[in-house]
């Protein structure tokens, strides 16, 4: 059986772009960056992008393609997706789309809400209530207009309560609302091989070490200096690891100290990965990479 495209997802750390190279080269694909943190320019190494040799073997798309300093959301991914997927196809590879962030799966095959575009005078005036009120008193006001999105949300999350209130400045209308209402997914009647790699937990821990040292090693401390004073309520602000290695950089922190926060903030992270592919992709296959590779796996699904 031939696939339009395969789907390869998978906690932090796993092995995922390993594996979707390896299956990219068997097959001719090209791989789309289905991530949300590998978007973004300024910090290859703390989000572990593939390599510039890793990306001459075979087409990458939708790495590093973004500003820290932009507001990219899942809405846009899909657009950026959209075309990508077009740009696979006109070469004539099969697209892979490989990474960790769930709901950017679900725009693949489930879809996504279609909300309008933010006025940027809507969404700068709700940055600015942001940074005078405190995301805690947001939240109360989002209650106030909103309470069916703003019951759904952390009132300590920033990200999640400034789009929602931006959302119903903007429409009128519930976030919660809009969400109910997916527009068409990105891949609508394809042909779809999907996999999630689940590597032993001992395994996944000790992955998650000791890449995290590496990336120190090999300049992340640096890029987490760069992103110094990126506004919080920016997703690229969630980067893992950015908070405790800029308190290394600034004599804050040890260095033992830091990595042992990054460390523990990912594993935790990580986790709630797994806890989203259970309860979403409980269809796609699941296989432990320490025994089998995705090449075995498409092979057997393909026949």
């Amino acid at each position: 059986m031939e696939f339009d495209a395969v789907l390869i997802a998978g906690p932090t750390a796993s092995g995922k772009s390993r594996e979707a190279l390896a299956l990219a080269e068997a097959i001719g694909g090209a791989i789309i960056n289905a991530d949300s943190m590998q978007v973004y320019r300024e910090a290859p190494i703390l989000t572990a992008q593939p390599c510039a040799a890793d990306k001459a073997r075979v087409p990458h798309l939708l790495y590093g393609h973004v500003g820290a300093a932009e507001v990219y959301s899942v809405g846009r991914w899909r657009d950026d997706a959209l075309a990508a997927l077009e740009q696979a196809r006109d070469m004539r590879r099969v697209p892979i789309f490989v990474g960790g962030t769930g709901m950017y799966f679900s725009a693949l095959t489930e879809g996504l809400a279609d909300i309008p575009e933010i006025p940027a005078d809507t969404r700068d005036a709700a940055r600015a209530l942001l940074e005078e009120i405190g995301v805690e008193q947001l939240h109360a006001r989002l209650m106030e207009r909103d309470p069916l999105t703003a019951s759904k949300l952390r009132p300590s999350d920033p990200q999640r309560v400034l789009r929602a209130y931006e959302v119903f400045e903007a429409t009128g209308r519930p976030l919660a609302e809009w969400q109910n209402a997916p527009a068409a997914p990105v891949l609508k009647d394809a042909r779809l091989a999907t996999f999630v790699l689940d590597p032993p937990r001992p395994e996944l821990r000790a992955r998650i070490a000791a890449r995290f040292g590496q990336m120190v090693e090999q300049g992340g401390l640096e890029e987490a200096q760069a992103l110094k004073g990126l506004d919080p309520a920016l997703p690229a602000a969630k980067l893992l690891g950015l908070r405790p290695l800029q308190a290394l950089a600034a004599g804050e922190l040890s260095k033992e100290a830091a990595l042992e926060n990054a460390i523990t903030a990912t594993r935790q992270f990580a986790k709630r990965q797994m806890t989203w592919f259970r309860n979403r992709m409980p269809h796609y296959i699941w296989y432990d990479p320490l025994l089998s590779n995705i090449i075995t796996q498409y092979g057997e699904v393909s026949s």
